[in-house]
């Protein structure tokens, strides 16, 4: 049911409200994690037969999965093989530096492909386009790693992957960062698939290779957030490498919902598989589900899966949603709608409360900032009460360094009203592809 995006909403919601009774079912039947939950609370799952019921159940916080993630695995023997057998496990954060496990089923991986055609058809990838997969080959199967193929298949794509990350292992399979750009060039690859500071490396190191990207048409990035600013910088870098119009697309998701759809750049995202996860806005301390337009905390609820399977999860992100016809492209269903402010990123800072978020956007609009990074610590490392002290990090081509100080501690002030010390440095002392799968923006070292 591909045009499913175009049907009543009354419709999406009949279909969302059948699944979910059967979802519910089993998990009362082989969910250690849910039946011990709701036997605590007197619910009955019997009672749970429609969208609106699930309201009655309580919100599931992220660091329970955390815990305990093979509480969360659905086992019903009596399911059809399909249902049962594991076709792999994408792992995602976890406590104590352990990531977390999330089990795949067959019947999970079909989901995806279904879910992955959606994204494909609303962001307008096809079957002649070429993936190039800049995701890093990390230690624990990440997700987006593993599904770049499968996003690849769904659409008819095809697809290269460049293996990069910092190396482990036995077997020496990573590829350098200049490999990556080599690989991006030799396939005359059409869409660049990663995180988004790897992506922008990429771009900016095959500037300096002199390679051709006139092929690439696309980014997709995730895994960091990015702003209009950061986005027009790859844009503008790509269109220097002889790309036309190229489009950046900010794919918003986690590894627990997979990935949301823009139909245009800067758009809301769509829900591209109703009847696989449904999405619920709602207050983080009641469970009460919010209207649309109103802001709180996105909680999702898996109502056709048989691996890990969650119900009314806090994903950690503060979002609106939206129901009614796409302004741009008409499609039916949830839409989230931003800012997305992910909660645990909050920090407090000489006594206020910042969104790093905003922060690290100001910092990249500056213009000549190629790589950045915000450091918090104490003024005096030696005494814990001493004075919070920021300190921003910026490698830059630009000679005129006391004006770009400048425009740095204006930026930062405007964004978060503390004022930071900056110091410079090389790029690849903030940010070496070699090293770390992502750039990592904001230390904390108080």
């Amino acid at each position: 049911m591909t045009d499913f995006l175009r049907q009543p909403l009354t419709e999406i919601r009949r279909v969302q409200s059948e699944l979910l009774a059967r979802q519910i079912a089993l998990c009362a039947r082989g969910h250690q994690y849910y039946r011990q939950r709701w036997a605590e609370a007197g619910i009955d799952p019997a009672a749970i037969r429609n969208i609106d019921d699930l309201e009655s159940l309580p919100l599931t916080p992220k660091h329970d999965l955390m815990a305990d993630p093979e509480a969360f695995r659905l086992h019903c023997p009596d399911l059809p093989l399909h249902e049962r057998a594991l076709w792999e496990v994408n792992y995602t954060t976890g406590s104590s530096g352990e990531p977390t496990p999330l089990y795949v089923t067959t019947h999970d991986y079909h989901a995806y492909l279904l879910q992955a055609r959606r994204v494909a058809e609303i962001s307008g990838i096809t079957d002649r386009d070429t993936l190039a997969n800049l995701f890093p080959l990390t230690q624990a199967a990440m997700g987006a790693f593993s599904r770049s193929a499968a996003n690849a298949y769904a659409s008819g794509a095809a697809v290269v992957g460049a293996l990069t990350g910092a190396p482990h292992g036995d077997f020496r399979v990573h590829r350098p960062l200049d490999d990556a750009v080599r690989l991006v060039e030799r396939h005359r690859a059409t869409v660049l698939w990663g995180v988004t500071s790897f992506v922008r490396r990429v771009i900016m190191r095959a500037a300096e290779m002199g390679a051709d990207f006139r092929s690439v048409r696309m980014c997709g990035i995730t895994g960091e957030a990015s702003s209009p600013a950061m986005r027009e910088d790859i844009r503008q870098r790509l269109r220097n490498l002889g790309a036309t119009t190229p489009i950046i697309f900010d794919r918003y998701g986690s590894t627990e919902t997979g990935g949301l759809a823009q139909c245009h750049e800067d758009a809301d995202w769509h829900n591209p598989a109703p009847e696989v996860i449904f999405h619920e806005v709602v207050d983080p301390e009641s469970g009460r589900r919010l209207p649309d337009g109103e802001r709180g905390a996105l909680a999702i609820t898996h109502i056709n899966r048989r691996g890990t399977t969650l119900i009314r999860y806090l994903v950690g992100d503060i979002v609106s949603l939206a129901h009614d016809p796409c302004p741009h492209c008409g499609r039916i269903g949830d839409r989230v709608v931003p800012p997305i402010v992910r909660t645990k990123d909050l920090l407090k800072v000489k006594g206020m409360l910042i969104n790093p978020t905003a922060l690290l956007e100001a910092v990249r609009a500056v213009p000549g900032v190629d790589e950045y990074q915000v450091v918090l610590a104490r003024q005096d490392s030696s005494d814990p009460f001493s004075m919070d002290e920021m300190i921003v990090r910026v490698a830059s081509p630009r000679n005129d360094r006391d004006a770009l100080a400048q425009a740095v501690v204006e930026a930062a002030q405007g964004a978060v009203r503390v004022r930071p010390r900056v110091e410079f440095a090389a790029a690849s002392e903030i940010y070496d592809p070699a090293l770390e799968a992502k750039a990592t923006r904001l230390v904390d070292r108080r």
